[in-house]
């Protein structure tokens, strides 16, 4: 069994992959400013295959309310403009037969609370799922203790360390929606 020391480890590790997984769905809401990253979950029919639209395209952002798409392969335009349609990211493509250009709107007041909501939706998701993994090691440090693994000394100071990873991985994503928020606001 492992010891209480590589089980903090391991929540640690798996909170920061939760961090990093709230980062990238926050990127994908538009909060006004052309952020490729809206488009990571674009997905191109590409020879029959559905396909990252990373993989089928240049991405480029020409100025802070544009985004510049360029297929490798100019025949793939209409397939490009299909799947963000589908994609429903809430902006409709344009085409000059080169290059597809995405105008990102300025989010009027109430898309904004609604961005913001959902930003803290996401943060929420991500503190369960921190919670959770403090309820898993927690029941794992006391089986352990049962099992006279280890001392009721070291059960409270593993389950106090936990606590204290815990409280620190809420305070960062606090502080990452608060970010995104503050973002999604600025006028």
């Amino acid at each position: 069994m492992a010891t209480r020391y590589q089980q903090h480890e391991a929540m640690i590790e798996k909170i920061d992959k939760t961090m990093n997984y709230l980062k990238d769905e926050l990127n994908t809401l538009r909060a006004g400013k052309a952020n490729p990253a809206i488009l990571d979950r674009v997905m191109v029919e590409y020879y029959g295959t559905p396909t990252p639209l990373k993989a089928v395209a240049n991405i480029s952002v020409p100025d802070p309310r544009q985004l510049l798409i360029s297929p490798f392969d100019p025949s793939s335009i209409p397939d490009v403009e299909k799947a963000i349609n589908i994609a429903n990211i809430g902006i409709n493509p344009s085409n000059d037969g080169k290059v597809i250009r995405l105008v990102i709107p300025q989010p009027t007041e109430e898309r904004r609370k609604e961005l913001t909501k959902s930003a803290k939706k996401m943060g929420e998701e991500a503190k369960v799922a921190v919670r959770n993994m403090r309820r898993d090691i927690n029941d794992e440090l006391k089986k352990m203790q049962k099992a006279s693994e280890i001392t009721e000394d070291d059960l409270k100071g593993a389950l106090d360390e936990a606590q204290k990873i815990v409280d620190e991985s809420i305070k960062k994503i606090d502080s990452i929606v608060g970010e995104k928020e503050k973002e999604i606001m600025e006028v």
